[in-house]
């Protein structure tokens, strides 16, 4: 579907709200004039055919759907009267009561996309207020297919918890990716080897998960039945307590984003 409204992103110039930016006009979901982005500093040398401004309550005036994509911590004083117009916020940790309140609006909406918008291959959960439109809802999917895919969620506390499964995501894999390079380093392989092969392992498994739509369960299980050095690797890590390490640093996401929310 093509989005006949017109959108603004405060924090268009970071990297995610960028992203999302150009997620949305490579799917030709809007016009570059009917975008809007702000920005703190100097004025970044993209989007050029896009509006740029430093004032975010100006962006807000000249948009029908507001994206809050700043950090946390940048909020609280960010000062925008959204005037019932639909907010977007795809910041960890503030909850749709505090938003509605903030920006003055009912029609509110929670997102987590990840840094793989980059690429559109971000998963984005999303809740709504009871205020969200059906039409909203429909905006809210068509922006977030372009940046991946998306599903919405029955409750604050999946978002809440999806900050660290989806959210901080990608940053997990990217985390195995520098143990092994470390390791095939430290045994003596080039540098230069060592992370083209873990890299390409890395695109690799992402592509044979999407292809084959197995659970990841299954696929582990699939390579521990062939009895051989995958199997040896994985029983050995497993023994180290890497399922435990994933679990507890899944749960130190999820309460950084409570608390997050508290402070707020």
């Amino acid at each position: 579907m093509s989005v006949s409204l017109r959108i603004g992103i405060i924090g268009g110039s970071g990297w995610l709200g960028g992203a999302i930016a150009a997620s949305i006009l490579d799917a030709g979901l809007l016009e570059p004039r009917k975008l809007s982005l702000s920005y703190r500093g100097k004025q970044p040398d993209r989007f050029l055919n896009s509006f740029w401004t430093a004032d975010n309550q100006a962006l807000a005036d000249r948009s029908d759907v507001i994206f809050l994509s700043v950090r946390p911590d940048d909020w609280h004083p960010l000062d925008v009267d959204a005037g019932g117009k639909l907010v977007i916020s795809v910041m960890a940790g503030i909850g749709l009561a505090a938003l509605s309140q903030h920006h003055k609006t009912g029609r509110v909406v929670r997102a987590l996309p990840n840094a793989a918008a980059e690429v559109a291959k971000s998963y984005t959960p999303w809740i709504g207020t009871s205020e969200v439109t059906e039409n909203d809802g429909a905006v809210v999917r068509a922006i977030f297919e372009a940046c991946g895919s998306q599903d919405e969620v029955a409750r604050e506390s999946d978002i809440d918890y999806l900050t660290g499964l989806s959210g901080s995501g990608p940053a997990l894999p990217a985390l195995l990716a520098a143990a092994m390079m470390d390791d095939a380093v430290a045994r003596g392989l080039p540098a230069e080897i060592a992370r083209r092969a873990v890299n390409t392992v890395m695109t690799g498994a992402g592509r044979l998960l999407e292809r084959r739509d197995e659970s990841p369960e299954d696929v582990v299980q699939t390579f521990l039945d062939y009895r051989g050095t995958t199997a040896a690797a994985i029983e050995s890590m497993r023994a180290a307590g890497f399922d435990a390490s994933i679990a507890k640093g899944l749960s130190a996401a999820f309460e950084k984003s409570v608390s997050m929310g508290k402070v707020s």
